[in-house]
């Protein structure tokens, strides 16, 4: 897995919940490609309303009969990886919105203080505090 700190690089992709790839979601693809691809990570997030370059208006509101709601899909890694994953989304991405920004990573640490994917020791193991060992800490 990759060591993330400092410059990066983040890309975000705007489609339709309803989007699909060979009848699975469309988010679900990129994600899971992302990841094949070893890129740091992924998040998808679900809007409440919004519009795109149909101009019509998707809202999760009660009364509506829209519910193809927008969908934000947010990689951020280095840039030489993440533009290499472009062409990915070239294939995928037939209806919406790609964006690229420069982004600097403060920090990047996985459950049980794992950084990146990494085997690294614990945020207390790092500092010196070996009577944290073990122990959970916020």
């Amino acid at each position: 897995m990759t060591r993330l700190t400092g410059r990066a690089l983040r890309l975000t992709v705007f489609v339709g919940e309803n989007d699909t790839w060979h009848r699975k979601p469309l988010y679900t693809e990129i994600v899971h490609r992302a990841h094949t691809a070893g890129l740091a990570g992924a998040s998808v997030f679900r809007g409440i309303e919004g519009f795109g370059a149909s101009s019509l208006i998707h809202t999760s509101r009660l009364l509506s009969l829209s519910e193809d709601l927008p969908v934000a899909i947010v990689v951020v890694d280095t840039e030489e990886r993440v533009r290499a994953f472009l062409p990915e989304l070239d294939e995928l991405v037939t209806e919406g919105m790609v964006t690229l920004d420069p982004c600097e990573v403060i920090r990047y640490v996985g459950r049980g203080g794992k950084r990146g994917g990494n085997r690294a020791e614990s945020w207390a193991e790092n500092r010196g505090d070996s009577g944290m060992k073990g122990k959970k800490s916020l």
